[in-house]
């Protein structure tokens, strides 16, 4: 036996898995980045127009199968305006009353938004029809915003309130309240601090072993990636609303009552930021259960983190098949879910190249909790 043959069968120590991920679906067509669950277990699914052939953006998952919900008319809009049809959908989200909502950016490939294009619209799951559309002033959703996520209370007002983070890349970043009686909405944080990407200078992301920047093709200048507030998610109480750039390894929290009540000044909201301290990763998306615990995706070590309600942070899940975990949902069936979508794979990333190989995921997590009902 040679020296080379023998050190080839040296059982050397590799990275271990942490927790157990059970695949839920594989996705062989364009890439996810949303997902919710229904109170009686029904899941859904979205997928951005972002250079994939995308025939529908919201699906449900019925039998395995990927099916355009609530129908093919409602994936096939006529222009970036239409206020009927799904333009290109970002995140779904089951409310505390079992409808699902949907988040519209209205921009296909980044494009600036068109007024009608960016919109939140509700789908009532007993008859799987359209109940409600909530389009945007341009004020609210500029031609560079770019809706990202939403959560729910149920309890503030006639009908409930939303809270929407504005990520864009290009633009002032933000959180948007909108009342869902009147379909009026608001701008909170604009391009404060926290909403904001922060810079090469004090943030340099590592994902899979290199360095995650804008790479638009070979011999050009890296960039860093300037996406601000990202991530959302509300405390178990209602009392706060917790929030990330994704260019950042930083979390914040500001209190709801300020948020929601429009008298209350703008500078008054943002004296009340607080921060809650360095989350070990980036995030794309954040969770909360019923028991008051957080979850932060970690897309640079393929992980979900769990804040406890002492402070503490432990790892829920770390797996080399969680290429960037995007979105979670805390679900009825004691799960947490997730899609893995390899975002940073893709060409722009990558010199031109597109890195991505179907088939992407969505997995789930027992975690022994429910979802915050705020209702």
């Amino acid at each position: 036996m040679t020296a080379t043959s023998r050190q080839q069968q040296v059982d050397l120590p590799v990275d271990e898995p942490v927790g157990s991920l059970e695949l839920v679906h594989a996705f062989t067509g364009p890439m996810p980045t949303g997902v919710t669950v229904s109170h009686t277990g029904r899941v859904f699914v979205n997928f951005p127009k972002w250079g994939d052939d995308v025939t529908a953006t919201v699906v449900e998952l019925r039998d395995g199968a990927e099916v355009p919900f609530p129908d093919q008319a409602w994936n096939d809009p006529s222009s970036d305006a239409d206020t009927e049809a799904f333009v290109s959908v970002q995140s779904v989200v089951v409310d505390p009353a079992d409808r699902l909502w949907v988040l519209d950016t209205g921009s296909p490939m980044f494009k600036p938004t068109k007024p009608g294009g960016p919109k939140l619209v509700c789908a009532d799951l007993a008859t799987d029809t359209v109940a409600q559309v909530i389009t945007f002033d341009p004020a609210v959703a500029r031609p560079s915003t770019y809706l990202n996520d939403v959560r729910f209370d149920l309890r503030r007002g006639v009908a409930g309130v939303a809270y929407i983070t504005d990520s864009s890349d290009s633009g002032p970043n933000g959180i948007i309240v909108v009342d869902l009686a009147s379909g009026e909405s608001w701008r909170r944080l604009h391009d404060h601090p926290s909403t904001k990407a922060e810079p090469l200078s004090s943030f340099r992301p590592i994902v899979e072993g290199r360095p995650f920047l804008e790479r638009p093709g070979p011999g050009e200048e890296p960039k860093a990636l300037t996406m601000g507030s990202d991530g959302i998610a509300i405390s178990a109480d209602g009392a706060r609303l917790y929030y990330c750039p994704l260019e950042s390894r930083r979390w914040y929290s500001v209190p709801t009552d300020l948020l929601a009540d429009r008298s209350v000044p703008d500078d008054a909201v943002a004296a009340a930021v607080g921060d809650e301290g360095d989350k070990g990763g980036m995030s794309d998306g954040l969770e909360t259960d019923d028991q008051g615990r957080f979850y932060l995706t970690d897309g640079e070590h393929d992980a979900i983190l769990r804040r406890l309600p002492d402070g503490s942070v432990e790892t829920l899940v770390h797996d080399p098949r969680l290429l960037w975990p995007d979105t979670m949902s805390v679900a009825s069936d004691g799960y947490l879910y997730v899609t893995a979508n390899q975002l940073y794979r893709q060409a722009k990333y990558c010199e031109g190249q597109d890195l991505r190989r179907t088939p992407y995921a969505l997995f789930r997590v027992r975690i022994d909790a429910g979802p915050v009902l705020l209702r």
